[in-house]
C-alpha cells in the first residue's frame, strides 16, 4: 500500500516538521499487521514528497483471520496490497502527533491552508467510480481518478475495482489525514478489526468539522462501521443540529406523550386498594425522592433532562433555594404543552430564572454543563440500549455535580396484575431492568466518567421483587475533600 503527499508551500521542507519524520532518512514502524515506513522520494525548499508505504504480513493475516468461507480465501485476497483500513490504522499510528493538532517546531502551520497533492495507489471502489468524486469533491477537493485495467493484455476484460486516485487541495495536512483517515476505509468497505463504540468516538472526532455537513454522510457512516445500523445510527444520531434533531424525532416525543397516560394508570393500580387519606402515587413518590435529593446535595440550578411537558418542573417551580430550573426534550410539542403550564414566556419569575430548550439525549450540548444537577427521570428506558453510551457521554460527559437517575424495576412488573407477563408498561420503552442490571449499569458509568454513586428503590418495596421504581444518585467526589481524606 503506498499513499503519497506533496507540498509546493516554501520552504516545501517545512512538512517534515509537521510529520514529525525527519526528510534525511528512512522512519519504520512497526504495527499488528506489518511495517510502515515514511520516506522522502524529493525534498526540496521548493517541493516536499512524503510517502507512506505499508509491507503487511499475509502470514500473519492468515492466522488471525476467523470465519473464512473458503480455504483458499485465507491466502488469496487483496489485504496486503490495497488502500484499506490498515492504510488508516497507519495513519494514526505514524502520524499521531499531527493528527492531534500539535507540532513542536511548525504550531503555527498546523492549521494553516497550504498547497497539497495526495496520491493514493489501488484505492478500491467496489461501487460506482463516481462514488469517489461523491465524497471528495463536497470537500473541496480537485480529484482526478486513473482506473487500473484487469489485465493490460486483455483490453476486453475491463477495468478492475481498483484505481489511483490523486486530490488536490489547498487546505491543512492535518485536514487532509482526517479526510483520508475516515474515507479509504469507506470506499473498501471492510475493516480487518472490531467494531465497537469506541469507532463511533473515532468517526465524530476525526469527521468534526466536516461530516455533519457532507451530503453523503448516512453512506459514510453506513460504510464505515460496515453495515452495522446501531452504530452508523448512533454516531449520525450526534451528528444532527437541532433542526434535523426536531423533524427526525419529533414523532417519537409525541408517541411518548401519549403512551404517558398509559403507563401512569398502570402504576396507580398500587394505591387503589388504599384508604383514600393514605394514597401516594408512585409518579408523586419519584418526584418527592428527586427533590429530596436536589436539597440534600445542595443545588440551586437543576437542569430536567427529558422533561417532557413539566411536570417535575412546576413542582420545582415551588421549591425554594433554587435559582434556575431548565427542562430540555427532544419533542417541541411537549415544551410548548410545558410552557403553558409553567405560564411562562421566559426567562424570570420573581428570582427563579426558567428556561427551556429543544434538545436530545444523544446529543452532546455545550447548555448541559451549566447546572448544579441534571435529573432523569424514567427517561432512559425510551433510549434505545446501543445509544445509551451516546447518552452516557452526553449527560456525564457534562461533569456537572449531582446526576439524579429514576427507572422502572423491572422485576416488580409481576405484581401488575393487569401487565401481561413480558410486556413492559409504557409503549416506548425499549428496556426495563432489574435492579442488578440497573446497578451494573450505573456502577460501570460512575467508574468511566468519575462520579461517586448510591442506589436507593422509590415506592414500596416487595420482600422478594424490590421497589416498582428505583434511583441511582451520582455525585462527583469533592477534590478538596479527597485530599484531605488522603492526608488523614
Amino acid at each position: 500500500m503506498l499513499l503519497t503527499i506533496t507540498t509546493t508551500h516554501k520552504p516545501a521542507t517545512d512538512m517534515g516538521y509537521l510529520l514529525h519524520k525527519s526528510p534525511d532518512r528512512l522512519h519504520s514502524k512497526e504495527l499488528p499487521f506489518g511495517t510502515a515506513h515514511v520516506f522522502y522520494p524529493e525534498a526540496t525548499d521548493k517541493k516536499c514528497t512524503a510517502a507512506l508505504l505499508l509491507e503487511i504480513d499475509p502470514v500473519g493475516l492468515v492466522r488471525k483471520e476467523k470465519g473464512s468461507t473458503f480455504s483458499l480465501e485465507q491466502y488469496v485476497n487483496d489485504r496486503p496490497y490495497v488502500a484499506s483500513s490498515f492504510m488508516s490504522v497507519a495513519i494514526n499510528r505514524v502520524f499521531g502527533t499531527l493528527l492531534s493538532g500539535k507540532s513542536k517546531h511548525r504550531q503555527e502551520l498546523v492549521d494553516a491552508a497550504i498547497p497539497l497533492e495526495a496520491v493514493i495507489y489501488s484505492l478500491p471502489c467496489r461501487a460506482k467510480e463516481d462514488f469517489l468524486r461523491e465524497l471528495f469533491e463536497p470537500l473541496g477537493y480537485a480529484v482526478e481518478i486513473a482506473p487500473t485495467p484487469l489485465d493490460p493484455k486483455f483490453p476486453k476484460w475491463g477495468n478492475s475495482p481498483y484505481y489511483t486516485v490523486t486530490l488536490r487541495k489547498s487546505c491543512p495536512l492535518r485536514e487532509l489525514l482526517m479526510h483520508l483517515y475516515v474515507l479509504i476505509p469507506v470506499l473498501d468497505n471492510k475493516k480487518h478489526y472490531f467494531i465497537g463504540d469506541a469507532e463511533v468516538e473515532k468517526l465524530l472526532h476525526y469527521g468534526e468539522g466536516w461530516l455533519k455537513d457532507h451530503p453523503q454522510k448516512d453512506m459514510i457512516a453506513k460504510r464505515y462501521f460496515r453495515n452495522l445500523r446501531s452504530f452508523s445510527r448512533m454516531a449520525l444520531d450526534q451528528l444532527k443540529d437541532d433542526a434535523s434533531l426536531e423533524e427526525t424525532e419529533e414523532l417519537e416525543g409525541e408517541k411518548t406523550i401519549k403512551a404517558d397516560a398509559q403507563e401512569e394508570a398502570l402504576e396507580e393500580t398500587l394505591t387503589a386498594a388504599e384508604p383514600e387519606e393514605k394514597k401516594t402515587s408512585l409518579h408523586k413518590l419519584r418526584h418527592e425522592t428527586v427533590i429530596a435529593a436536589l436539597r440534600e446535595h445542595n443545588v440551586s440550578t437543576v437542569l430536567d433532562v427529558g422533561c417532557g411537558e413539566g411536570k417535575l418542573l412546576r413542582i420545582l417551580k415551588k421549591q425554594k433555594g433554587l435559582s434556575k430550573i431548565s427542562g430540555c426534550d427532544v419533542s417541541t410539542q411537549s415544551l410548548e404543552i410545558a410552557n403553558e403550564r409553567l405560564q411562562s414566556r421566559f426567562p424570570k419569575h420573581g428570582e427563579l430564572e426558567i428556561e427551556l430548550f429543544q434538545s436530545a439525549l444523544t446529543y452532546k450540548d455545550k447548555r448541559f454543563k451549566d447546572y448544579d444537577a441534571l435529573v432523569l427521570v424514567e427517561v432512559i428506558e425510551h433510549v434505545d440500549e446501543p445509544r445509551l453510551p451516546a447518552l452516557e457521554r452526553a449527560v456525564f460527559g457534562a461533569g456537572v455535580r449531582v446526576v439524579l437517575v429514576t427507572t422502572p424495576n423491572g422485576e416488580y412488573n409481576a405484581l401488575f396484575e393487569t401487565l401481561p407477563a413480558g410486556q413492559f408498561r409504557h409503549a416506548d420503552h425499549r428496556f426495563e431492568w432489574s435492579r442488578k442490571e440497573f446497578e451494573d449499569w450505573g456502577t460501570r458509568v460512575a467508574s468511566s466518567f468519575g462520579y461517586e454513586v448510591a442506589f436507593a428503590p422509590i415506592g414500596d418495596v416487595d420482600e422478594k421483587l424490590g421497589a416498582p421504581s428505583q434511583m441511582a444518585t451520582f455525585v462527583k467526589p469533592d477534590l478538596k475533600e479527597k485530599i484531605e481524606q488522603a492526608v488523614k
